[in-house]
């Protein structure tokens, strides 16, 4: 797998992956446009989506109404560091959910992958390359 990065100008980032494309920006605090997400608000939005689409498996797979489902995701970050330490995630589950299944939909969020590659996380290696003549 490959995902291609590209420098369009200013503090914009783009990525392209498997025929997707995700900007960045930074906010005109930091000499941005503030045109999109910062990187590293798209990474803590993909541990919701990434929870929230194993609960959507989960519901889908029971025939579970989503109607009303939600969740909020609250973030505590180190002030030292910058970095985020806790991940709080909540399921508003909606009137009418089946008791039998609280615990279990909780569980369906924690295997979320993202979540698990936190926990396990790769190794990152960083290299330069030069144009070939």
């Amino acid at each position: 797998m490959e995902m291609k990065v590209l420098f369009p100008g200013g503090k914009r980032v783009i990525s392209t992956y498997k025929g997707f494309t995700v900007e960045t920006d930074q906010p005109t605090s930091d000499g941005g446009e503030g045109s999109a997400p910062e990187p590293y608000d798209l990474f803590l939005s993909s541990m919701g989506t990434c929870a929230g689409v194993y609960i959507v498996y989960f519901c889908e797979s029971r025939n579970i109404p989503m109607d009303g489902l939600s969740m909020t995701l609250q973030f505590e970050r180190n002030e030292e560091s910058h970095l985020v330490e806790t991940i709080a995630i909540q399921i508003h589950l909606p009137p009418g959910f089946p008791e039998k299944y609280r615990k279990a939909v909780v569980r369906a969020a924690q295997m979320c992958t993202v979540k698990r590659s936190l926990q396990h996380p790769p190794e990152i290696i960083v290299s330069t390359t030069e144009p070939s003549e």
